[in-house]
C-alpha cells in the first residue's frame, strides 16, 4: 500500500475582519467575555457577493501552487464542508466549475467540524489503493449568514468565522507522509450540536413556525460538547500513538481543531505538550472543516512547523464524530 503525503497546502479568508467589539454593537456581549470562554479576538465574515466555493477555489489555487501542480493535474476532489451553497447538489461541483473542470470526480462530505480528517481518511484509503494518485482535499465553510446576530444566538454566534483551506495529497514512495489515521462517531449526541432545517422530516423542508421559532440556526449544547471534547481528542491522539509504538510526546506539533482555546489548551496540558500545541482561533474563530487546514498554513508559514516535524491532527464536533492523524511532514 502506498502512503500518502502533503504537496501543497492553501488557504483563504475574507478581508473583512469582525472583532469582538463589532459584534458588542449587535448583541448583548463583551469582548472580555467571549475572550474568557473561547479565546477568540476577531473572526473574517465574507462581505455580499462572495461565496462557499469562490473561498474554496482561492485556497485550490494557492493548495496547488504551492505542489507546483496545475487543477488539471488533480484526478479527484473532497470538499468538507456543513455550509453548501445548495442543499444539492453539493458545493464540490461549483468549485470544479470554477477550476475550468469539467471531467473531474467529486465527493461532498458532511462530517462538519471533524470533516478534514474525514476526508483524510477517505483520501488515504484511495490512494492507498491505487485508486488516485493526486487528490484536492478541501475545507470551506461561510457560517456568516447563517448565524443569528442577536443576543439570543450570542453563544454561537460569536464563535464562527468564515475561511477555506485546501490541501494537494499525492502517493508517494519516501518515507513521509500520513503515517496512520482513526476516526470515530457517535450518534446518540446527534442532536446536541445541530443545525435542523431544512429537513425532510418536515413538509416542504422548512415551515415559517419553524422559522419563527429560529430552529434554522444552529444550537449547540456548550457544556456537553465541551466536556466530550476535551475527552476525546486527548483520547484520539493518545490511541493512534499507541498502535504506532509513539507517545504524545514524540509529536514535534499538534494542531487541534480551532473550536475553542480553552479546549485546545486543556488537551495540550492532558497529553503533557502544551508548548507544542499550535492555535489560531484568537483571530479566525471557529472556520469549521476549514480549521485545521487553515492552522497548517499558518503553522507553516511562522516557522511552528518544518519538514521532517512529525505532526499530530485532531478533530471533534457534531455528530459527534472525531478522530486523529499522524504526519511526518
Amino acid at each position: 500500500m502506498r502512503r500518502m503525503k502533503f504537496t501543497g497546502v492553501g488557504a483563504y479568508v475574507p478581508e473583512r475582519v469582525v472583532t469582538n467589539h463589532d459584534l458588542e454593537k449587535m448583541m448583548d456581549t463583551s469582548d472580555e467575555w467571549i475572550q474568557q470562554r473561547t479565546g477568540i479576538v476577531e473572526r473574517r465574515w465574507v462581505e455580499p457577493g462572495l461565496e462557499n466555493s469562490d473561498m474554496a477555489a482561492k485556497a485550490t489555487l494557492a493548495a496547488c501552487q504551492d505542489a507546483g501542480c496545475d487543477v488539471k493535474d488533480i484526478d479527484l476532489i473532497i470538499y468538507a464542508t456543513l455550509s453548501p451553497e445548495y442543499l444539492f447538489p453539493g458545493t464540490g461541483v461549483v468549485l470544479e466549475k470554477k477550476l475550468g473542470l469539467t471531467r473531474t470526480p467529486v465527493l461532498d462530505i458532511r462530517n462538519q467540524c471533524s470533516g478534514f480528517l474525514y476526508g483524510l481518511a477517505v483520501a488515504n484509503g484511495m490512494i492507498a489503493s491505487g485508486m488516485y494518485q493526486r487528490i484536492l482535499l478541501v475545507g470551506s465553510e461561510l457560517h456568516s449568514r447563517g448565524l443569528n446576530k442577536s443576543t439570543a444566538g450570542r453563544d454561537v454566534t460569536v464563535i464562527f468565522g468564515d475561511g477555506a483551506g485546501a490541501t494537494v495529497l499525492e502517493a508517494t514512495d519516501e518515507d513521509k507522509g500520513l503515517i496512520d489515521i482513526l476516526i470515530h462517531a457517535d450518534g446518540r449526541y446527534a442532536e446536541d450540536l445541530t443545525c435542523l432545517l431544512p429537513s425532510a422530516r418536515v413538509e416542504g423542508f422548512i415551515t415559517p413556525e419553524q422559522v419563527a421559532r429560529g430552529e434554522h440556526y444552529p444550537h449547540m449544547a456548550g457544556n456537553k460538547v465541551f466536556k466530550h471534547a476535551i475527552v476525546k481528542m486527548p483520547e484520539a491522539i493518545q490511541e493512534v500513538c499507541k498502535r504506532n509504538h509513539l507517545t504524545p510526546r514524540d509529536l514535534d506539533v499538534l494542531i487541534p481543531h480551532q473550536a475553542n482555546l480553552r479546549i485546545n489548551e486543556i488537551v495540550g496540558r492532558a497529553l503533557e505538550i502544551e508548548p507544542k500545541v499550535f492555535n489560531n482561533i484568537q483571530k479566525y474563530g471557529n472556520t469549521t472543516a476549514a480549521s485545521i487546514p487553515l492552522a497548517m498554513r499558518d503553522a507553516l508559514d511562522q516557522g511552528f512547523l518544518k519538514p521532517g516535524h512529525l505532526l499530530g491532527l485532531t478533530a471533534f464536533g457534531s455528530g459527534f464524530t472525531w478522530g486523529a492523524a499522524l504526519v511526518r511532514m
